[in-house]
C-alpha cells in the first residue's frame, strides 16, 4: 500500500475503497482520518500516533497535497462512511466495541447497527464521557476481558487518538475514531448534502 508525507504526517494512498478495506483485514492498528487541521496543527505526539498506524485522507485538504506529491488517483475516504463499511464487511466474523459520543445517541445507534446488520456481535458500548479514573479503569478491564477485534472510539480529535492509543497498549485490535459519526448516523447532526461532498465544498 503507497503513501506519502504532508508535513511529516504518513498518509496512506490506496488505488481503491475495496482495496483499502483488503489492506485493513486482520490489521492492528489505529485508523485516523486526515483532514488539513490535523496536517497544519497536529503536535508531536499526534504526529507520532498518526506515523506508527494507518492515516487515511478523510479531508478534501489531504487529497490536493497528495495529488501535489503526484498521486493523481488520490480521493477522499469519508470516515463517516469508513466505519459503515468495515462494519459491513465483517459483521459475522469479527466483534466489535464502541466508546463515545452521548448515551441517548449510542443507544440509538446500537439499535439501528443491530437491525441494519442482523447478527453483528457488539460485545459492549458506553459513552465517551469518561469522568474518573475508576471509570476508564473499569473500560480497560472490560476491553482486556472481551478482546473486541474492532473498536471504535467518537470522542473528537486529537483526544479520541490519544485514547486509543492508551487502550492499543492494553488491548492490541483494529480502532477507528469516528468524530462526530455516530451522531450523524442517528441523525442527531445533519450530514452535507450530496451536491457539496460531491462537489468537495465539506471540509
Amino acid at each position: 500500500m503507497d503513501y506519502t508525507k504532508l508535513n511529516d504526517l504518513r498518509i496512506f494512498c490506496p488505488d481503491s475503497e475495496k482495496s483499502f478495506e483488503d489492506f485493513l483485514v486482520n490489521k492492528k492498528k489505529i485508523l485516523i482520518a486526515i483532514n488539513a487541521e490535523k496536517i497544519l496543527n497536529a503536535n508531536d505526539k499526534l504526529k507520532n500516533i498518526i506515523n506508527e498506524n494507518i492515516g487515511y485522507p478523510d479531508g478534501f485538504g489531504a487529497v490536493i497535497g497528495m495529488k501535489k506529491k503526484g498521486y493523481k488517483h488520490a480521493f477522499k475516504i469519508p470516515g463517516c462512511k469508513l466505519w459503515l463499511d468495515i462494519i459491513k464487511a465483517h459483521y459475522l466474523d469479527k466483534t466489535f466495541y464502541i466508546i463515545g459520543s452521548k448515551k441517548h445517541v449510542l443507544d440509538k445507534a446500537v439499535a439501528k447497527l443491530k437491525v441494519e446488520f442482523k447478527g453483528i456481535n457488539i460485545l459492549n458500548y458506553r459513552d465517551g464521557y469518561i469522568k474518573s479514573k475508576n471509570e476508564k479503569d473499569e473500560l480497560f478491564k472490560d476491553i482486556l476481558i472481551k478482546k473486541p477485534d474492532i473498536v471504535f472510539v467518537a470522542m473528537g480529535s486529537p483526544n479520541q487518538e490519544f485514547f486509543m492509543d492508551e487502550l492499543f497498549e492494553i488491548h492490541p485490535a483494529l480502532y477507528q475514531g469516528l468524530g462526530g459519526s455516530i451522531d450523524g448516523y442517528t441523525g442527531h447532526v445533519k450530514l452535507a448534502t450530496k451536491w457539496w461532498r460531491d462537489n468537495n465544498l465539506e471540509w
